[in-house]
């Protein structure tokens, strides 16, 4: 029987030899997909797996992480519908549904539909094999979910992704000019099934993992770097950086801040997995409690990402700015990633459940 987390951090190994030259030469992302393609780790089922495996990816390089953490989520989100869909062994995942441009349109044609539209935003969708894609009926107003094949005819991937982090996510806007579909999975929230709805709460699991991930790969990257090449400041009396006591202390903080960060995620990916086995008998309340405990691990976990990634410079020294280590990256990851969608409201939604028993509202991003 495979290991799958052995495999994953050899693949983690390989990707992080070269991350910071990856990271400057910004291509699509189309080799490391095919990295985790040779692995088979496109391939692993098991959500605890999944999301430990997304975590020793994602430390090595968090563009990686990116990717295969929205691919497994593709494909469970897929799930919630219990509808049967093809699924073949090494295919790549992604998605096109970023919730705050304008819905995409389908229009009924003959038992289908033709899509039209365009989105923004796609990580991992102009390397992807399958897509998963979300747009609104004109003729009823119905939002459906439905799969595509990554290169159907009149997908249009725009390559315009130049942000100062995630680099090689291929996170850049797709239109789609009178693409067929045929393969729907279902109607999309709002609807009376709280188990579809948990879609919205696993994109936020993901984002919770990886924010944890960075955090650890930076505090490895550091830590080797302390250990190497790092002098002791000419005051502390010691010979060796990793002897002096202010940074010693200042890894020990950030390590536990992350240990603990690591478990609360853990947690929210546990309650979410229960959540989505229980099927039609999932109730509303269930899933308001998954949901705060998936925006507390948010909460946490983008604090600490957003601290550890800037604080690490503290423990590496001057040097260690240079552009040939790439210490830089991991903070502009996490500071890309974070903005995703405000985390203060996140706290909100945690804070209101807390004082009021308030359910958070459905939406794309709760």
């Amino acid at each position: 029987m495979t290991n799958w987390l052995d495999v994953a951090r050899q693949v983690a190994a390989t990707l992080r030899s070269d991350a910071a030259d990856r990271d400057r030469a910004g291509q699509p992302p189309a080799k490391e997909v095919e990295l985790l393609r040779q692995s088979g780790l496109l391939n692993v089922r098991d959500w605890t797996e999944q999301q430990r495996i997304g975590r020793i990816v994602g430390a090595a390089d968090a563009n990686v992480g990116h990717l295969l953490g929205y691919h497994y989520l593709q494909i469970w989100r897929s799930g919630l519908f219990d509808v049967p869909f093809a699924r073949h062994d090494d295919e790549f995942w992604a998605g096109v549904s970023n919730p705050l441009d304008a819905a995409l349109e389908l229009t009924p044609k003959g038992t289908g539909f033709l899509l039209n539209g365009r989105k923004t935003f796609a990580t991992g969708a102009s390397v992807a094999d399958r897509i998963v894609v979300s747009a609104t009926r004109t003729d009823n107003g119905e939002k459906l979910t439905f799969l595509l094949d990554g290169r159907a005819t009149g997908i249009t991937y725009l390559d315009d992704w130049d942000n100062i982090g995630q680099r090689l996510t291929a996170s850049g806007g797709v239109v789609f000019e009178d693409v067929e579909v045929t393969e729907v999975l279902g109607v999309q929230p709002p609807n009376e099934d709280p188990r579809v709805s948990l879609a919205a709460i696993g994109f936020q699991l993901v984002l919770a993992q990886l924010y944890v991930a960075i955090a650890e790969g930076a505090l490895d990257e550091a830590a080797d770097y302390t250990r190497t090449k790092t002098r002791p400041w000419f005051l502390s009396g010691v010979e060796h950086a990793t002897e002096d006591p202010y940074i010693v202390a200042a890894y020990g903080e950030m390590v536990a801040q992350t240990r603990a960060a690591g478990l609360l995620a853990d947690e929210a990916a546990r309650q979410l997995w229960e959540a989505s086995e229980l099927g039609r008998h999932l109730t509303p309340q269930k899933r308001a409690q998954v949901a705060v405990e998936v925006s507390a691990a948010k909460v946490v976990s983008t604090k600490l990402v957003n601290e550890v990634t800037s604080r690490i410079f503290e423990q590496v020294g001057a040097r260690g700015t240079a552009a040939k280590y790439g210490v830089d990256r991991f903070w502009r990851n996490a500071r890309t990633l974070t903005l995703h969608d405000p985390v203060v409201y996140k706290a909100r939604e945690v804070g209101e459940h807390f004082l009021t028993g308030a359910r958070p509202a459905h939406t794309g991003y709760s």
